[in-house]
């Protein structure tokens, strides 16, 4: 049921292989034809006199973000769970300058070059040797250099997070861009490179077809976190159901004393009641502001030890947070069982008198049970305990199991 799977080993098993051999082939195939493996041709791009290089990759940047954001639309697809290649802002620009400068002077450039090697081409062999030699002398010398490669860090960085639109409207922005680089490009061609012959009237048609795609995209609104969660809930449901994904105040405090680990805490409740008292660190992100702070989540957990608590005064509007972080893919997340209030029934003692429990209604939800002498936040003791205080005194049953996200095990251009 979608979303679709996107780990085909689990889905394809060995014959995922296979899969990847096809589509391979499939891509060295597209740049055979397309003249790919010939470096004069390659190197006329710079020169202004043939711009086939821009229109196949454009055309596949365009051709790609439209299928990927339609299926995204009609619940095929969940974004969050494709890998982005995380940004290191100006390591990418002098690297895509080099990149550049040997492109010029080469004709070539990795992925191309492999291409050009497989069909026999001796200047192709060898510039695939220098990016051999290349990435192996970076191995050795990115020691001396990684204080300028982390200082331009952002994570999972895209257009759409940066200037705060939708992922339809900068499809459409790249679908129109696109169509006038290939108008211009036409115009360098004939000016530059003397090209006169007729070309294929069906290009205006997909040019067409394409800019009323992103268009559609553009007017489309994204699928809430909780539309998502509603496709997605008879797999999840049974995680609730059977109270996998509660985890005891016990473990909960082992897991913020394990050093391996980084435990992120999310305080879902009111300003009023957060202000009282909340765990040592906890990060208070009301429920309705839980979408905005997902791109950061996800970027948090491209780390292999990040745990996620989400905790409310009891646990319905945990419950509430926990589908909208699950639905949205943000992996390793759990719930406070019984939330403050529960928690406090075990530390509250930390604190003498200074707490003191209240009488509240029977099947009051979402209530502060607790009376606080003042508002100190995480200034009390019970917000944050010593573990080796509690070491083997509160039974539980482990919950917690970190799932690691996979990144790409290689990559290139074309």
């Amino acid at each position: 049921m979608a979303p679709f799977p996107l780990d085909l080993f689990k889905t394809l098993g060995p014959w995922a292989y296979l899969y990847f051999l096809a589509v391979g082939f499939a891509f060295g195939y597209i740049l055979e034809i397309s003249g790919f493996t010939e470096s004069p041709i390659l190197a006329a791009q710079f020169y202004l006199k043939d711009f086939r290089v821009l229109k196949v990759m454009f055309g596949a940047i365009v051709t790609a973000s439209i299928l990927i954001f339609s299926a995204v639309q009609l619940g095929l697809l969940d974004y969050n769970a494709i890998w982005v290649n995380l940004t290191y802002l100006w390591p990418m620009v002098l690297g895509g300058f080099i990149m550049g400068i040997g492109f010029i002077l080469g004709g070539f450039c990795p992925g191309t070059s492999m291409v050009a090697a497989a069909s026999g081409r001796i200047d192709g062999v060898f510039f695939a040797l220098g990016v051999v030699f290349g990435v192996g002398l970076f191995g050795f010398l990115e020691p001396r250099f990684q204080n300028f490669w982390f200082d331009s860090y952002y994570g999972r960085l895209t257009l759409f997070d940066l200037f705060h639109t939708t992922p339809g409207v900068i499809v459409f922005l790249v679908v129109l861009m696109a169509l006038v680089a290939f108008a211009l490009g036409e115009v360098a061609e004939r000016h530059f490179g003397r090209k006169t012959e007729r070309k294929p009237a069906w290009r205006y048609a997909a040019g067409g077809i394409a800019l009323l795609a992103g268009l559609v995209l553009a007017f489309t609104s994204p699928r809430t976190p909780m539309e998502k969660w509603e496709r997605m809930a008879p797999q999840m449901q049974p995680l609730l159901t059977e109270r996998k994904v509660y985890v005891h105040p016990g473990e909960v405090l082992d897991t913020l004393a394990n050093d391996k680990l980084r435990t992120v805490l999310i305080d879902v409740r009111s300003e009023r009641d957060y202000n009282l008292f909340h765990l040592k660190g906890a990060w208070h992100v009301p429920l309705e502001e839980i979408p905005a702070v997902i791109p950061k989540l996800l970027d948090m957990t491209n780390a292999p030890n990040v745990v996620i608590i989400v905790m409310s005064n009891d646990e319905a509007l945990a419950t509430q947070a926990w589908k909208m972080l699950v639905a949205s893919n943000v992996p390793n997340v759990y719930i406070l069982e019984g939330g403050i209030n529960h928690w406090l029934d075990y530390f509250a003692e930390e604190d003498g008198e200074a707490i003191q429990p209240l009488q509240v209604p029977a099947g009051a939800q979402e209530v502060l049970r607790w009376d606080f002498e003042y508002a100190l936040g995480d200034g009390y003791k019970a917000a944050f305990p010593e573990a080796h205080k509690y070491q083997g005194k509160i039974p539980y049953t482990p919950k917690i199991e970190l799932k690691l996200k996979r990144g790409p095990t290689s990559g290139g251009c074309g």
